[in-house]
C-alpha cells in the first residue's frame, strides 16, 4: 500500500494538473478546482507552517469549521509532521468546544466563519491550552487582542519556511501507531469520549476497503456532503483520496438538493434521514400523477423489485422478458427519477449512522438507486458491515474482511481487530467498561449474525422497559414514523410507563397544505397543532406506520409540539441522535400530562 503519511504527494506525481477537490464559499460562487499538484504544495507548505509554529509530534490540532477543502489539506499536513487532527462539528455549542480543545489539550484551533471564530475567541481567553487561532474564511473579523491569523497568512509562512529536512525527519521517525485523528463521540449521556484512530487504523480500513469495493476508482465523483467530523465522510474521503477520485466539498447540509443536480456524483455517502426525506420529496412528485401516470410508476417498480431484488441480488440472471420490461421501465420511469433527484450517475450510495427503514431500502433498490447499507462505530474506524451484491433487506450487510465480530451477553454485539480502537483518549473509566476481559469491544449494539451477515435488533442503553416487564425499541418505532411526510421527527417514551406514548414534531408547510386542502381555519400554528382534525390525520399516520407491530409497542398517546428538536438547545447530538434524558426533563410536563 501507499505511504499514508505521503499519500498526497504520491498521487500527485501520478495525477498532476488533474483536479483532486472542487469547492466553493457559497451556492452563488462557481465551483474552484484544486489539482493534485496544487493540494501537495498546499500541504507541503502547511506543514512546514506548523512546524514554524512549533508543532511537536503528536500535538493535537483542532478543526471547528464546516466542510473546506482547507480540512483535508491540514489533516494530511499534520500527518506528515506526526501531528495528529482533533474534528469538532461546526454546530457544536461554546461548552463542548471548550470540552474537547481542554481535554484534547489543543493548542491550535482551525475555524471557518465567524460565530466559530468568537466561540473559539471566547474560549481562548480562558483556556490554559489554547493559543492560537487559525481562520480559513477572510470575511471573518480578527479580534486584535488574540493570537489568530488568517488561513492565507499560514501558507505564505510555509511557501517562506526552510524546514523541508525537518519534514522528511518526521517522516522518517512515523509510526503505524501514531495517532492520526482523535474524534470525539457524540454522546446521548455525559461527556463525548475522544477516540484514537491511529495510522494503522486508517491503513487497515483502506485496505479493507479496497477488497469489498473493488470497483470504486479514479473515475469516480464524490460529492462531500456529511460533516467531514463524522468518521464516515472523513474515512470516505481518505479511502477516495487513496484511490484517486474526485471529491466536491458541500459546505451547507441545507443546499445538498441544488449541489446535488449540479454534481450527480457516482459516489455519496449520507446518514438514513437523507434518504427518509427523498422518498418523501419522491412520494410528494408521483401525489401529482394522473392515475394513468401512477399506475405506470406502480408497475415500473414492480417490475424494478423483481428484476434488482428477487434476482440480481442473489445472483439469479434475469430472463429476456424481464430484461426487456426492466429496460423499458427504466426508459420511462427509473431514468426520470433519477434525473430529478441527480443521480443517474450513481453507482454506490453508502448510508449508515442509523436504522434505514427496509421500505426505503427496497425502494431505491427496485428503482436501481444503488444504496449501500451498513453499520459502524467511530471507534471501528467506520465500517465494520456493509452490503455487497449479495445483500439481504432486513442486515446491515456483510462483515467486512478481516473484522472479528461475536455475539455477547444480552445479545450484544462484540468486535476485535486492526480497525478497532484500542482504547478512549486519557478515559480509563471508559475503557474499563468499553471492553470485556479478554479485549472485545462492546459496541452498545444488540443483534445477530446469520451467514456473516448482520441483523441489528436495538441500542443496549436504549431499550425501554413499561411497568408490565415488555421489552420497548424505540428506534425501531421512530425509523417507522420518520418515513412519513407529515412527521419531521419522533422522540418515543415508554421506559418504566405502562404504555407508549410520543413527542412529535410535525412537518408544518406539510400540515398548512394539509389544513388548507380540507379547509381547516386556525389563526395561528400553535392553534393549528390542537385541531381535533390534525390530531386524528397524524394518529391515523402512526397507525398506518405501526401495523404488524405488537400491541405493547403501539404509541397510545402523543403531543404535537411546535418547535422541533435541535443540536443548538441540547436535544440531539451533533449526529442528530436523540439525547433522551435532555427530552424526558424538559418536556416533564407534557409527558405526565400523557400518563395522568
Amino acid at each position: 500500500m501507499k505511504p499514508y503519511q505521503r499519500l498526497i504527494q504520491i498521487q500527485a506525481e501520478k495525477y498532476g494538473d488533474r483536479p483532486v477537490m472542487y469547492d466553493r464559499n457559497k451556492l452563488s460562487d462557481p465551483w474552484t478546482a484544486i489539482t493534485w499538484n496544487v493540494m501537495s504544495d498546499a500541504v507541503h507548505a502547511i506543514a512546514k507552517a506548523l512546524l514554524e509554529l512549533g508543532v511537536k509530534p503528536h500535538d493535537r490540532l483542532a478543526q471547528f469549521s464546516q466542510n473546506k477543502s482547507e480540512n483535508l489539506i491540514v489533516d494530511f499536513a499534520a500527518h506528515s509532521i506526526r501531528a495528529a487532527i482533533v474534528p469538532i462539528y461546526p454546530t457544536s455549542s461554546r461548552d463542548q468546544v471548550d470540552f474537547i480543545t481542554h481535554d484534547a489539550g489543543t493548542e491550535i484551533i482551525f475555524v471557518g466563519n465567524q460565530k466559530q471564530y468568537d466561540i473559539a475567541v471566547d474560549i481562548l481567553k480562558q483556556s490554559k491550552h489554547l493559543k492560537k487561532i487559525i481562520v480559513f474564511e477572510k470575511s471573518v473579523k480578527l479580534d486584535d487582542s488574540i493570537d489568530s491569523i488568517y488561513y492565507d497568512e499560514l501558507m505564505n509562512i510555509g511557501i517562506k519556511s526552510l524546514k523541508n529536512k525537518e519534514i522528511t525527519q518526521r517522516r522518517d521517525e512515523s509510526s503505524e501507531e501514531d495517532m492520526a485523528c482523535l474524534l470525539y463521540t457524540s454522546g446521548t449521556t455525559g461527556n463525548p469520549k475522544g477516540v484514537v484512530i491511529t495510522h494503522c487504523m486508517i491503513n487497515e480500513a483502506i485496505r479493507i476497503h479496497l477488497i469489498r469495493l473493488p470497483h470504486i476508482s479514479d473515475t469516480d465523483i464524490s460529492l462531500a456532503f456529511l460533516p467531514l467530523t463524522h468518521v464516515f465522510e472523513r474515512m470516505w474521503c481518505y479511502f477516495l483520496l487513496y484511490v484517486g477520485a474526485t471529491i466536491y466539498i458541500n459546505h451547507n447540509p441545507t443546499e445538498i438538493q441544488t449541489t446535488l443536480k449540479e454534481v450527480r456524483p457516482s459516489v455519496m455517502c449520507a446518514v438514513p434521514r437523507f434518504w427518509e426525506k427523498v422518498q418523501i420529496g419522491v412520494k410528494e412528485v408521483l401525489a401529482g400523477y394522473t392515475p394513468i401516470k401512477l399506475a405506470l410508476v406502480t408497475w415500473a417498480l414492480a417490475i424494478g423489485k423483481k428484476y434488482n431484488i428477487d434476482h440480481l441480488r442473489i445472483g439469479k440472471k434475469p430472463n429476456a422478458w424481464l430484461s426487456f420490461r426492466y429496460k423499458l421501465a427504466d426508459k420511462l420511469v427509473y431514468r426520470i427519477l433519477k434525473h430529478t433527484m441527480g443521480l443517474e450517475n450513481a453507482k454506490i450510495l453508502p448510508v449508515a449512522g442509523a436504522k434505514l427503514s427496509d421500505n426505503i431500502a427496497l425502494f431505491f433498490r427496485s428503482l436501481g438507486v444503488p444504496l449501500v447499507y451498513g453499520y459502524g462505530l467511530t471507534e471501528s474506524t467506520a465500517t465494520v458491515a456493509c452490503y455487497e451484491d449479495e445483500y439481504e433487506i432486513g442486515t446491515v450487510g456483510t462483515i467486512m474482511p478481516d473484522v472479528e465480530i461475536k455475539i455477547g451477553e444480552d445479545n450484544e454485539i462484540l468486535l476485535r481487530g486492526k480497525t478497532i480502537l484500542k482504547g478512549y483518549y486519557k478515559n480509563e473509566e471508559a475503557n474499563k467498561k468499553a471492553f470485556t476481559p479478554d479485549g472485545w469491544f462492546r459496541t452498545g449494539d444488540t443483534g445477530k449474525i446469520r451467514d456473516k451477515k448482520i441483523i441489528l435488533t436495538e441500542r443496549l442503553k436504549d431499550l425501554f422497559k413499561t411497568s408490565n416487564g415488555k421489552y420497548i425499541a424505540p428506534q425501531e418505532i421512530e425509523t417507522r414514523l420518520g418515513a412519513d411526510k407529515y412527521i419531521e421527527q419522533v422522540a418515543v417514551i415508554a421506559n418504566e410507563r405502562n404504555y407508549v406514548t410520543a413527542l412529535i414534531a410535525p412537518s408544518l408547510p406539510a400540515l398548512e397544505k394539509y389544513a388548507k386542502e380540507h379547509q381547516i381555519a386556525y389563526k395561528n400554528l400553535d392553534e393549528l397543532l390542537l385541531k381535533p382534525e390534525i390530531y386524528k390525520l397524524i394518529e391515523k399516520r402512526i397507525a398506518e406506520h405501526q401495523k404488524g407491530m405488537a400491541s405493547f409497542e403501539l404509541i397510545k398517546k402523543f403531543t404535537l409540539i411546535k418547535i422541533p428538536f435541535t443540536i443548538e438547545t441540547g436535544e440531539l447530538t451533533n449526529t442528530l441522535k436523540i439525547k433522551r434524558a435532555v427530552i424526558t426533563q424538559k418536556y416533564k410536563k407534557l409527558i405526565d400530562a400523557m400518563y395522568s
